[in-house]
């Protein structure tokens, strides 16, 4: 589980349901997809999603890697910030150097 990440953060689970039913699939879909038993997977995806576990991070990754997201965005609260991580991670280097110039330059001219 990443550091910034508390234990059964409820932000994963729910991101993981949206992703999910945006895409959908089904709790045991999913769970066969990262590599869980079906016999368990319906299970061990609902647990994920109600936040009565935390996946390990190799799991995270997988369910990552499934959805095509960064792994920032399962974690992450804000869901500005979650469009931000999903843009990020679609650009080329040169608009991400780009991105990071002009977050600065924002952030400079609103300090007094």
């Amino acid at each position: 589980m990443p550091a910034h990440a508390t234990p059964h953060s409820p932000i994963f689970g729910q991101r993981l349901r949206q992703l999910r039913n945006q895409a959908e699939l089904s709790q045991e879909k999913v769970g066969v997809m990262i590599g869980l038993e079906e016999s368990s997977a319906r299970a061990r995806i609902s647990r994920y999603e109600t936040g009565e576990h935390d996946p390990s991070e190799a799991t995270a990754i997988k369910i990552a890697e499934v959805f095509g997201v960064p792994l920032a965005y399962l974690y992450t609260p804000d869901p500005r910030l979650g469009d931000i991580i999903r843009c990020y991670d679609r650009m080329d280097e040169t608009d991400r150097a780009r991105l990071a110039e002009l977050a600065a330059r924002l952030v400079e001219s609103s300090e007094p």
